[in-house]
């Protein structure tokens, strides 16, 4: 059962359409790479599921309920209480430059579902093992690498429970040797059968990991289908440029 239904999507700035007639569905412990040139669309897709953007037309249904339903979005509790089922890990992290790495984790459970400093100190500890941080704990952002900041931004996501996770270019910052500690936190959530949208240029990963790559370009989605059918026999001259192109 499709867990994420997205359908007829449109979205302007101004007289520039960014997204056109957007459609598909993401079931339970999918993995989706969404893959395209720059300027396709891709982010604004994304950023349109957890309301950093409000579409012009079209319905976003998560989990059965709508997030907005042909162009019409319900109160900001209900929006509030949408999201929350979902995680999104940026580009560019994000962290409090003032906290620590697990005062970083712990203070949107703390503040915002009102959990009790032990059960959310347990679980930062069990979130930072996981992801190989344990000794990073203490640590402040600026003492980081980005590597490990992105690490630490997925463990943050996780200490929502979010039945979904979004990723926007989740690697695209970071310098290459620094790339496939972040990639491997993905493949081993996956693994877990963590629902995923993943916005990315890592050919590799969306070839691997994903079972379902969207092709975008221009505000619409040119083809979709499992990883083997995309990379291998991509029925539009669009999807066979840019792979060319992408996969040198």
């Amino acid at each position: 059962m499709a867990i994420i239904q997205v359908s007829n999507l449109k979205k302007s700035f101004g007289r520039l359409d960014v997204l056109k007639q957007i459609t598909f569905n993401v079931n339970k412990n999918d993995v989706v790479a969404v893959i395209g040139p720059s300027g396709s669309g891709k982010s604004t897709m994304l950023r349109s599921l957890v309301h950093l953007e409000q579409i012009d037309a079209g319905s976003i249904c998560v989990s059965g309920e709508y997030l907005v339903k042909e162009g019409i979005y319900p109160k900001l509790q209900d929006i509030k209480q949408i999201t929350a089922k979902m995680g999104m890990v940026f580009q560019h992290f994000n962290l409090f430059p003032h906290l620590t790495v697990q005062e970083n984790l712990e203070i949107a459970p703390r503040l915002v579902k009102k959990e009790s400093a032990s059960g959310t100190r347990q679980r930062s500890t069990e979130l930072l093992e996981k992801i190989g941080l344990a000794n990073k704990a203490k640590a402040y952002p600026a003492n980081l690498s980005g590597g490990q900041k992105q690490r630490v931004a997925i463990a943050r996501a996780l200490m929502m429970n979010p039945e979904i996770l979004l990723f926007d270019e989740p690697t695209s910052a970071l310098d290459p040797e620094l790339t496939g500690e972040v990639l491997q936190v993905m493949k081993d959530l996956a693994e877990e059968h963590m629902t995923m949208i993943v916005v990315t240029h890592e050919m590799g990963f969306a070839q691997e990991v994903a079972n379902q790559v969207i092709f975008m370009d221009d505000g619409e989605i040119i083809e979709s289908g499992h990883p083997s059918e995309i990379f291998t026999k991509p029925r539009f001259e669009r999807t066979k440029a840019f792979l060319n192109r992408s996969l040198k």
